[in-house]
Parts: C-alpha cells; sequence; structure tokens
C-alpha cells in the first residue's frame, strides 16, 4: 500500500482453546494500532469466549465461536473470513496463550505495509539469547520441522514454521483456497505451501517468545512423523505443480532425468547385488559400472535442480502484482 493511501486496518485473529488464564492480558496489550479484534472460541472446555464476553469491554473485540473443537488452523480461516468481510487489509494471527508479545505487532507488519512482502512470520531463533529460552524439546523438533518445511514450501530462506505469530495480506488471502488449508497444527506449513503456489514474497521478523504456565497442545513425538509425511505430499505437489504444471524448464529437466537415473541406478544396483549374492559370485566390472553411473549421475541433477530451487525467489509481492490484473483472472492456486 502506497503512502498517498489511507493507513490500512489492521485485524488481529486470535485462535482460542484452554487460555482462560492468558487471553485477557493479551488483549489488553494489543495496541491502539489494531482497529478489529476476533476472539475464536474454538469449542474451548473453559469457554473462553464467555469470559471475554464478561470480562473485557473493549469494542474492537468480537468473539465468534465453534460449537465444538474444530483445530486452531480452522479458527484461525474463521477469523480471516470475518477480517476479509470487514474490509480489514491486514490480518494478524497472535496466539491466545500469552507467549506472543502485542507488542511485535508492528514489526510483523511493517514488510506488508511497506510492500515488501505478501506474509511475515516471527522467527524465535535469530539470536542465541532466543535459542536459549527456548525448551529444549522445542528447539529440537522446531529444528526438524523447519528442515522438512523448507522442502515442502519451496522458501528455504525462512526458518521457524511452526511460529504462530503471522501477518497476511487481505489480497493474498483472498486468493487462497481458505476451505482447503489444513485445520489442525499442521496449518502453517500448509499456507506457506500455498503461498509458493502463488508466487507470494514471504518475510521471517525476528522475535522472541515467553514460556511460562502455558502449555502446549503439540506433541512433538506424534507430530513429526505426521508433519513429515503431510510436508512429503506438498513437497511432490509443489514440484509438479511448479515444475511440470506452471512452468516447463532446464531444472523440470534435471529433476526428471536426476530422479530417472537414480531410481534406475538404486533398482538394478540392487538387484544386481542380490544376484551376485545368491549365486555367490561377484559382480562384473560392467555390472557394477551400470548400476554406479546412473546413481552418480542422478545425484549430480538432483543436486543441481536443489541450487536452481533454493535460488528460486519471487521479489514482487503478490498484493502488488495483483493489483494489475483483471479479478476475474486471480488463480487461487493449489487446487489439488
Amino acid at each position: 500500500m502506497s503512502p498517498e493511501q489511507r493507513a490500512p486496518t489492521i485485524a488481529v485473529v486470535i485462535p482460542c482453546y484452554a487460555v482462560s488464564r492468558h487471553i485477557a492480558g493479551v488483549l489488553n496489550s494489543i495496541g491502539p494500532e489494531v482497529q478489529r479484534i476476533y476472539v475464536i472460541d474454538d469449542g474451548c472446555p473453559e469457554e473462553s469466549g464467555r469470559l471475554v464476553k464478561e470480562s473485557v469491554s473493549d469494542p474492537r473485540v468480537r468473539v465468534l465461536t465453534h460449537p465444538r473443537n474444530l483445530g486452531v488452523g480452522a479458527a484461525v480461516v474463521t477469523g480471516y473470513r470475518q477480517a476479509l468481510t470487514d474490509g480489514a487489509d491486514i490480518i494478524v494471527k497472535i496466539d491466545g496463550d500469552g507467549q506472543m508479545d502485542p507488542k511485535l505487532l508492528l514489526r510483523l507488519v511493517n514488510p506488508l505495509v511497506t510492500g515488501l512482502a505478501d506474509y511475515a512470520k516471527g522467527n524465535r531463533f535469530f539470536g542465541l539469547e532466543s535459542m536459549r529460552a527456548m525448551p529444549t524439546l522445542r528447539k529440537l523438533g522446531n529444528l526438524a520441522l523447519s528442515l522438512f518445511s523448507k522442502g515442502s514450501s519451496g522458501y528455504w530462506q525462512i526458518f521457524d514454521p511452526t511460529n504462530g505469530y503471522t501477518a497476511i495480506h487481505a489480497a493474498v488471502l483472498k486468493a487462497l483456497p481458505l476451505d482447503k488449508l489444513e485445520p489442525r497444527y499442521f496449518f502453517e506449513s500448509d499456507l506457506l505451501f500455498r503461498l509458493n503456489l502463488l508466487g507470494a514474497v514471504v518475510g521471517d521478523v525476528p522475535m522472541t517468545a515467553h514460556y511460562g504456565t502455558e502449555s502446549s497442545g503439540l506433541r512433538i513425538g506424534r507430530a513429526v512423523p505426521e508433519f513429515l509425511f503431510k510436508h512429503l505430499r506438498n513437497m511432490t505437489k509443489r514440484l509438479v505443480y511448479v515444475y511440470f504444471l506452471n512452468d516447463f524448464s532446464i531444472a523440470s529437466i534435471e529433476l526428471l532425468l536426476g530422479a530417472v537415473c537414480l531410481l534406475f541406478g538404486t533398482v538394478f544396483g540392487s538387484w544386481a547385488w542380490l544376484r551376485s549374492f545368491r549365486a555367490g559370485v561377484t559382480a562384473s566390472a560392467g555390472t557394477v559400472m551400470l548400476a554406479a553411473l546412473p546413481v552418480l549421475l542422478g545425484v549430480q541433477l538432483l543436486l543441481a535442480f536443489l541450487a536452481f530451487d533454493v535460488g528460486r525467489k519471487e521479489t514482487v509481492p503478490f498484493h502488488r502484482r495483483v493489483s494489475y490484473w483483471p479479478v476475474d483472472r486471480i488463480d487461487p492456486a493449489g487446487n489439488g
């Protein structure tokens, strides 16, 4: 949004589940730069929504209620939809457990207001002191999930993908298939995948998190296998869409030939080794070369493709590009 235009309307979405001890403090910490606040009671057993209605008099606050728990992603989408309906320009998502400092909100939305990014997210790994404050188990889990997320989303430059302190531009949000986003804890990672299909620019914003008496519903031991499967699924979708359906380049050839060569060399080599082992004879030099060369060539091609994929980065934000397009030509991206 250019300086000549009106100041953007900023809305905050707060999904709530078992956060009754913290939600009032979070709401009281949100500054006057925010025009609308949506509290989504996601079937909270502590009735956080009722608590907010009874104890918070801020006219900016509106409580939306899910009769049953649908997941943090579904709660955020409910808030997103209402914010879009009410005409918000930038929508910030803050958790209700007090881990995210509302005072950092302006820092988070600044890349969007200045036209540098479509989506900004907090990064708790920007400095040594921030990492020391994070519990060890969360630290290890986030490191693993960050690596998975880079491959599935294509945003190799970002870190801390499970960080829920985010800001998104309304123009980008309108182009996303909100009904297809993951409804639970994989929401942030799935959203990054969808943003990449749009060619949106994502920025990491350094931040600190507060760890107190709140408890996370995310269990790393169970989340890592589940998230790994979903990341592999999204990575496959992204590669097919970006390198074969939406475009075809030298990188597409490197990916295709690299995968074929590596697969052939691995399968043929395994078969030849098993046959030699059963027969009790040594495989010939020709057989070894016929297995090894495709593997080596496949690895080299895939490394070349990886270098291309890591360097592939959109520089002009989607919300700036889309202003030049007819509305009926916006592709919602990621229909699969």
